[in-house]
């Protein structure tokens, strides 16, 4: 079957309150109908996703925007500008069009416009901008590819294929405010980035759970996945396998997965949860090694996930 045909069916199944699996440019979605509080509710269910953690709303044309929030300032537009379609979600105070269960109740919402095409011819024969958060178990790894979506939400109603995502975690999520804007999620879009457009605001105070992605714990593999940090890890590296980046770290473990050839921190967003997943499905591999990169730029998202992916493992 080919792309167009596949998106049809699927927005077929999202106006019939249905849930569809879809590639981004980040990770695969779990979407449904951003105007239905029925199928919302499906999102959260299948999930297995605490009622409190908010969706992203994704959109694929700028006019769309305009429904969904109560005011738009020129600083909005110019993000917009430059950013979409791309990984960054502005929070921002949302109209009483969109129902409470996709803000968990808050008075803002997140939006995007993804930069893949076929989430955005989706969205367009949906008819409706799509809710969806990553197409996974809550707190788990997210998917990269539509197999690890099958892997963890064999009961999803629509899996739409798109092949590997090209960025690899999550977007950037950020908050306007009077001062400028904070970022609440690290992404792929870094801060240097945002401030050639808008100034960061270093003094509000961030509130709580306000966007996705911001719990202490996610990401997380079954097997326990630790962080070779300079604490020397006292592990049987014989059964060990570990997601290597500068290559330095590579003596006595059992496997070796190399997310970049050449050293580049894009290629280890693209490459972490699909190397997570195969560790995950491998029967020979016990525990789950991750090296650290510098957190800077790009970095700072890599460390967010690695860290968060990590923190129940630490806590045993």
């Amino acid at each position: 079957m080919n792309i167009s045909s596949s998106v049809e069916i699927a927005a077929k199944y999202i106006q019939e309150g249905k849930l569809v699996a879809f590639p981004t440019e980040t990770v695969y979605g779990l979407g449904a109908n951003a105007f239905n509080p029925l199928a919302v509710a499906k999102i959260f269910e299948l999930k297995e996703r605490p009622s409190f953690d908010p969706l992203i709303v994704h959109i694929a044309e700028i006019h769309q925007l305009e429904k969904l929030v109560l005011s738009a300032d020129e600083r909005v537009y110019k993000l917009a500008e430059k950013f979409w379609p791309g990984p960054l979600t502005m929070v921002l105070p949302k109209s009483d069009i969109v129902p409470d269960i996709v803000t968990s109740g808050l008075p803002t919402v997140g939006i995007r416009m993804p930069g893949n095409e076929i989430s955005l011819e989706l969205i367009r024969k949906s008819n409706c901008p799509i809710a969806a958060p990553s197409a996974n178990k809550f707190g788990r790894i997210s998917p990269t590819t539509a197999a690890h979506v099958k892997k963890q939400l064999p009961n999803v109603d629509y899996i739409l294929e798109g092949g590997k995502t090209t960025v690899g975690i999550e977007s950037t999520i950020i908050k306007l405010t009077d001062n400028g804007f904070q970022i609440l999620r690290s992404g792929i879009i870094t801060q240097d980035e945002l401030e050639t457009i808008i100034p960061v605001d270093r003094n509000s105070i961030i509130e709580k759970l306000s966007a996705p992605g911001m719990l202490k714990s996610h990401y997380s593999p079954r097997k326990k996945l630790l962080i070779a940090d300079n604490d020397k890890l006292k592990i049987d590296k014989s059964m060990a396998g570990l997601i290597s980046f500068s290559g330095k770290l590579e003596n006595d473990y059992l496997k070796v997965i190399r997310v970049s050839e050449r050293k580049d921190l894009k290629d280890y967003a693209v490459n972490m949860f699909d190397a997570m997943h195969t560790f995950e499905d491998d029967s020979e591999i016990e525990i789950i090694i991750a090296e650290p990169v510098c957190e800077t730029g790009i970095g700072k998202a890599i460390m967010d996930r690695l860290r968060k992916a990590e923190f129940n493992w630490r806590q045993v």
